[in-house]
């Protein structure tokens, strides 16, 4: 429970400038002693509002409206809302119909680059995010809030690392509303202080922030090219190209040759069996057979004991957070638990525990390498790292984040409400063997894409740490 600093108390004076609120959030939240600062600057310092521009005067979120999705990319736009906006890998995006987005209700609710884009909505209210190059034409749900940077006022990327940095977060964490389901509005927070430091600074700020962007523009492009590669070299290049919805639904089929290993229709079902059928066409060894001597289990099961960031301490990252760009997973302590919460050098962690939604990660793919090798993982994740020399975490990390082999995995569930996959079924999803040249020329496109992500966090970490020195300094 947070209480007030006994040398700091809520002062009357406070609640006139909160519309009366009677909720502590934005008493205790530090949104005052950050907004004191704010004003105690040598700078200048202006209103959100005064540096924003467009629709609503560049602040705003969008109507509720009903949500028709589509998967054909000519009818369809990339959709994205309010958990959408901060995953890495964009390949699994849900699409809005075209004919709605582009309609007089949504139409201006597109992202454009250089939008920061705060969740309004939901248990994640006031979380951030950057729309980086490759969003353009994205679309986004009424509970993401857009701020639209002046430009000829203020720089985007400077803008954002404001609202980025724990200044900016304090202040508009102040400003959420609500119990069960978190709330904040555009007229929240067009007030807030948005510190002024010259040219010099915010333009050093703005490149940093552009770049982790573009870099990470360059990753997601950089996964889809690996993924094509692999499926253009193995001569099955229209898998990618599933239209898994308009295949129609799997009723009324029979299958021979069923064991005791399973007994659940969702495990033939013919869509899947059309993907197998097609992967085996190719000369291809199983995930079992590559994964002996390696890793092809879950992790193990721990009693978390939690520990403080700089003490030892190591974050424990889950599912509902594992695809995001920055991970904020709780802090424990590793001397307390078994060592299997690490993962080696490009193990491929796929979610492994949930139920079917569509928009649900159970049984989408990450790769563990680079930075993510210091966090631990909880046992909610199928681990895969290869035992079989010819190939590399990363060539099967290509592969597995593809919709077909996404769909043949999702086939191999097994469960009642929470689902998981069957131990023996996830042994038999074929993996394409192609030659050492083409696998290693897939693996390489990976890893340099996640090499990109890593350098993409180490410049918008310096760049909050450029805004905490002018504001502190």
């Amino acid at each position: 429970m947070k209480v007030a600093e006994t040398g700091n108390p809520a002062r009357r004076g406070w609640f006139d400038r909160q519309g009366l609120r009677l909720d502590a959030r934005p008493y205790l939240s530090g949104a005052f002693a950050t907004q004191r600062l704010l004003e105690r600057l040598p700078g200048e310092t202006v209103p959100l509002k005064d540096v924003t521009a467009g629709h609503a005067g560049g602040l705003y979120n969008g109507p509720q409206f009903k949500r028709v999705y589509l998967t054909d990319p000519d009818h369809s736009v990339p959709f994205v809302g309010s958990k959408d906006m901060l995953i890495a890998d964009f390949g699994a995006l849900p699409r809005l119909r075209k004919s709605d987005a582009l309609s007089r209700q949504l139409s201006y609710l597109k992202l454009e680059p250089g939008m920061t884009l705060i969740s309004c909505s939901g248990f994640n209210a006031g979380r951030r995010s950057y729309v980086r190059p490759d969003m353009d034409g994205y679309w986004s749900s009424q509970d993401v809030l857009k701020v639209v940077p002046d430009a000829d006022r203020i720089q985007s990327g400077y803008l954002y690392a404001f609202l980025a940095s724990r200044f900016g977060e304090a202040l508009v964490k102040g400003k959420v509303y609500g119990s069960a389901v978190k709330h904040i509005e555009p007229h929240h927070i067009q007030n807030l202080p948005v510190p002024r430091f010259g040219d010099a600074v915010e333009n050093e700020i703005h490149e940093l922030v552009q770049g982790a962007a573009d870099l990470r523009a360059e990753f997601q492009a950089g996964l889809e090219a690996a993924t094509r590669d692999l499926f253009r070299t193995a001569g099955i290049e229209e898998l990618l190209d599933l239209r898994w919805h308009e295949q129609g639904r799997d009723l009324g089929f029979d299958h021979r040759g069923v064991t005791a290993t399973s007994l659940r229709a969702l495990n033939f079902q013919p869509r899947a069996r059309r993907i197998l059928d097609r992967l085996r066409e190719r000369e291809c060894v199983s995930l079992g057979e590559v994964c002996e001597g390696g890793v092809l289990g879950s992790g193990v099961r721990f009693k978390r004991i939690d520990a403080e960031p700089g003490h030892g301490a190591v974050r424990l990252i889950g599912q509902r957070q594992a695809f995001w760009l920055r991970p904020e997973g709780r802090w424990i302590s590793p001397d307390q638990a078994p060592p299997g919460i690490f993962a080696s050098d490009e193990t491929v962690m796929i979610a492994a525990q949930g139920t079917l939604g569509e928009n649900e990660v159970f049984c989408r793919p990450f790769l563990v390498t680079g930075s993510w090798l210091d966090h631990a993982y909880s046992q909610h994740f199928l681990r895969v790292l290869p035992g079989d020399p010819r190939f590399s975490g990363a060539y099967l990390f290509a592969l597995l984040r593809s919709e077909p082999v996404f769909r043949l995995l999702r086939s191999m569930s097994v469960g009642g409400k929470q689902q998981d996959l069957h131990e023996e079924l996830r042994k038999s999803v074929p993996v394409p063997v192609l030659t050492q040249p083409d696998r290693e020329r897939i693996a390489t496109t990976v890893r340099a894409a996640y090499k990109k992500r890593d350098e993409a966090d180490r410049k918008e970490d310096l760049a909050l740490v450029k805004l905490e020195e002018a504001v502190s300094g």
